[in-house]
């Protein structure tokens, strides 16, 4: 469909038209019209399909078309990370180029300047506001905000969000904002948890669901099965055997990620980690450095997994099995994306990650390729997934921490181990 099908004001098309905008992508064409009805929204597309301007060209359309407060916040947009919203800022702003909204980004890890045109902004009564929810919900405390006559509420990668702990700040959010409210959403997945968040703020919402991509077959897919104490073993062969350049490690706990940062600085690995527990400003630091090559191997949680575009990655490794078989989706991709389009993926597959990893084959609908274990490193348990169920989780064993330490030797001991009139009818009367 050509966004000149749709029922887009002739300033929002101009702005497309000049931004070389012309097929919409499926899930444009199939959640534009019904945000434009007014109605609320609970959309599952990963990152990539377009989902920014999924929501972005419809609230800026009704925004044109006039009718909604001055001086006030007309459209609050939640995002998991700041980076997402410088994004989400950026793309507005191209939106935008002949409509005359204002938008301000606020997010944590800035100084004080930053912070404080933040808070002009925000008393200034920017229409579009878009944030992170702890940055947000400091300002609602402060008093800076007035959201009483928002009329859109957008979540975007809300199970990011839910992951990072947010779901007490969004509900805090939630009920500053009028009943009137139109509640949009998009997830890269859909858990349970997402479910109950949409039945608790939501009304009658509509859902458009676009499959995942899988994997582009670029990507060379393959496994080690094994125990957990030869993880390390095999990981430290594997860049011994050739020396580790744009690496990714992914690791399910924030105290995984930590512990084998440790151990291979340890091993002389120029190696950093990225997870929740950094300061904005200090995970910043380590993506330069990532990108720029100060950094061999980034060893991080999947904060890092969706949303932050970075090139010439050579390898991903899955240290644990993400929690969704979407989520290895997202993590792969990662990598594949420098200019011959070529990667490498490799999942360490312990006893009790078999049948999760066995779900990831079956969502991929192939056999991901096995590696047999190097003989020093010992005998690889069998693949039996429909027995190996109980994942277990956790840090790295006692065992395999001293195998690690300066001088250790052998390591042979591995072997075992409402539409819009309705809306508008009601839009500037406070819930």
């Amino acid at each position: 469909m050509k966004f000149e099908e749709l029922p887009l004001e002739y300033a929002v098309l101009d702005g497309l038209d000049a931004m070389n905008f012309v097929e919409t992508t499926p899930i444009q064409e199939l959640t534009i019209p019904i945000i434009l009805d007014g109605k609320d929204l609970i959309a599952c597309a990963q990152t990539g399909t377009g989902k920014t301007a999924a929501y972005v060209l419809p609230i800026i359309n009704e925004l044109y078309r006039g009718g909604f407060p001055e001086h006030a916040v007309n459209v609050v947009i939640m995002s998991p990370t700041r980076e997402l919203a410088q994004q989400i800022d950026q793309q507005i702003e191209g939106f935008s180029y002949f409509i005359p909204v204002s938008a301000v980004a606020i997010y944590g890890g800035t100084d004080g300047i930053a912070w404080e045109q933040q808070r002009r902004g925000l008393e200034l009564g920017a229409d579009i506001v878009i944030a992170t929810p702890g940055r947000l919900l400091s300002h609602l405390k402060l008093g800076t905000v007035d959201l009483s006559q928002t009329s859109f509420f957008v979540l975007d990668e809300a199970d990011r969000m839910l992951d990072m702990g947010f779901y007490d700040d969004i509900m805090q959010i939630y009920k500053q904002l009028p009943d009137y409210c139109q509640v949009i959403m998009f997830s890269a997945t859909m858990p349970p948890k997402i479910r109950t968040l949409a039945k608790t703020i939501m009304k009658s919402p509509e859902e458009v669901h676009i499959a995942i991509s899988r994997p582009p077959e670029t990507i060379m897919q393959t496994a080690y099965i094994c125990y957990e104490a030869q993880k390390l073993p095999i990981l430290e062969r594997l860049f011994r055997k050739s020396a580790p350049k744009r690496v990714i490690i992914f690791s399910s706990s924030k105290m995984k990620v930590k512990e084998l940062a440790a151990l291979l600085k340890r091993m002389k690995f120029n190696v950093a980690d990225m997870h929740s527990d950094l300061e904005q400003s200090q995970r910043e630091e380590v993506m330069r450095d990532f990108k720029n090559g100060r950094i061999d191997i980034l060893i991080a949680t999947d904060v890092v997994s969706r949303g932050i575009d970075i090139n010439d990655i050579t390898l991903v490794i899955n240290y644990d099995i993400p929690n969704d078989p979407e989520d290895y989706v997202h993590r792969i991709g990662r990598t594949a994306r420098g200019t011959d389009g070529v990667g490498l993926a490799i999942t360490f597959v312990g006893v009790e990650e078999q049948a999760a990893f066995h779900r990831i084959e079956q969502f991929l609908e192939k056999e991901v390729y096995k590696i047999p274990l190097d003989p020093e490193v010992g005998e690889a348990p069998a693949y039996e997934p429909e027995k190996n169920g109980k994942r277990r989780g956790g840090r790295f064993s006692q065992k395999a921490k001293q195998a690690f330490r300066p001088g250790a030797g052998n390591r042979k001991g591995f072997k075992k181990t409402g539409n819009r009139g309705n809306r508008e009818r009601s839009k500037h009367t406070k819930g």
